[in-house]
């Protein structure tokens, strides 16, 4: 069961943005309808018991892969799992960032000196927002909480469903994000205030959240989330690309927190490994670059990846190479120079020092690796002064006339046919008035 779309509304079968007509939803290839209860976490876990239980008497390993839209946008929740939350992020997102920053020193995440970078000069400061607006921000917060919980609630259901049918020992469970927080405002864009109340949207606290609403975190909220992280999604800083990664069952010891940074193409090969499938035995597959991670995990190595090893990304054309504990990465506008810059992640995490001046060999060696990697890839440059947000709204522009051209070709035809009775009726009050004065 799939949405082919970047997201949809998690409470009923639409688009959350003007760039899709419809939300189109798949099951084994075939369009499919939403259940008139739908709620997006709570369905897919519903969705997944099924079809375990469809296939429970086959003794062999199952493979299950949940793609849960929390907390992607629309940020949307039940009311019982934001009501949890109200009044925790009332002192702003300024607070919220430096207290993840000392929470994960606490945690021993990051080192007890690492630095926290300062938000950008571009966002606004917590204490210029109206009482309305802390009130109206605050509580998308909490929705963004509430989402999280509630998918952490049903997976609760999956977890219990395991252990009843006694196949919970022997499951491994693997749960990590696509990316860093999301920080776009849908809500403000351009032609908003006219598309939400056509397709049924609106932004109001009263039901921030809940059907019909449109909630979203903005860039502020999304910066502070990432703390320690710097930036987003969207860029290949630490807050746009390193995320939350949690292995855990059966085989894999407990309460280990190991420091070697690791990547998304480590879990096909990880999960193979614990599965007792050799990459070698598979036919017509694609090469693995990842690393399998039970290693590890159970404590043999201190780290996954060789020192030497390179690991590159690109997004929306920004570009990160990571080898051994250093790091390069080149952001664009607006939150970026658009110049490579080097860090030392064991040290500041954060990408608050930049190394370039200090290690200009080690930059220039690893600029060469990333275009090694772009050349392995095949990754495309984007042209000077792309823009994503400028390129998206270009899309939703022709998205929307391709659908709706024939509406403006009948307002135009309606507005011509107006034109003509107007001219029609004024030049008859002309002619009637020239009469008239021809009678005087």
């Amino acid at each position: 069961f799939v949405l082919d779309a970047s997201g949809a509304d998690n409470w009923e079968q639409k688009p959350y943005m003007p760039y899709y007509l419809t939300a189109p939803w798949y099951e084994d290839g075939k369009p499919a309808t939403l259940p008139k209860d739908f709620y997006s976490s709570k369905f897919m876990i519903d969705q997944m018991i099924s079809y375990l239980e469809t296939g429970a008497k086959d003794p062999s390993p199952f493979f299950a892969y949940i793609a849960f839209q929390a907390v992607h946008i629309p940020v949307q929740a039940p009311r019982e799992f934001t009501a949890h939350y109200e009044g925790k992020f009332d002192e702003g997102w300024h607070k919220l960032r430096e207290a993840r920053w000392a929470r994960a020193k606490e945690l021993g995440l990051i080192p007890k000196d690492a630095p926290l970078a300062a938000l950008p000069d571009t966002m606004r400061k917590w204490e210029s927002l109206s009482a309305a607006e802390k009130k109206i921000y605050a509580k998308s917060m909490a929705v963004y909480s509430g989402m999280l919980e509630a998918m952490d609630h049903h997976i609760g259901r999956l977890i219990t469903h395991l252990k009843e049918r006694g196949q919970f020992d022997n499951t491994i469970f693997v749960v990590t994000s696509d990316n860093g927080p999301e920080p776009s405002d849908p809500v403000h864009a351009p032609g908003m205030n006219i598309w939400m109340p056509l397709n049924g949207y609106s932004w109001d606290i009263e039901n921030l959240g809940e059907k019909g609403s449109l909630n979203f975190i903005g860039p502020e909220w999304a910066a502070s989330v990432a703390a320690p992280g710097k930036l987003f999604k969207f860029y290949t800083t630490e807050g746009g690309i390193r995320v939350p990664f949690i292995i855990s069952g059966a085989g894999i010891p407990a309460t280990q927190k190991p420091a070697a940074p690791v990547f998304v193409t480590d879990v096909t090969p990880t999960i193979l490994d614990f599965a007792g499938v050799s990459i070698a035995s598979a036919k017509d597959t694609m090469t693995i670059t990842g690393q399998s991670l039970r290693p590890l995990l159970e404590g043999k190595v201190e780290r996954a990846h060789a020192s030497d090893a390179t690991n590159g990304i690109e997004v929306a054309g920004n570009a990160a190479l990571f080898k051994g504990d250093h790091k390069i990465s080149r952001n664009a506008a607006p939150h970026g120079d658009g110049k490579w810059h080097l860090y030392d992640l064991t040290k500041d995490p954060g990408e608050v020092n930049d190394l370039s001046s200090i290690e200009p060999e080690r930059l220039a060696t690893m600029i060469e690796d990333y275009k090694a990697y772009v050349k392995t890839m095949g990754v495309l440059e984007l042209p000077p002064g792309y823009n994503v947000q400028r390129q998206i709204a270009k899309n939703i522009v022709a998205r929307q006339f391709a659908a709706y051209w024939w509406v403006l070709v009948l307002l135009a035809l309606a507005l011509s046919g107006l034109g003509v009775v107007l001219w029609r009726v004024m030049r008859r009050r002309r002619t009637e008035t020239t009469s008239q004065i021809r009678m005087q």
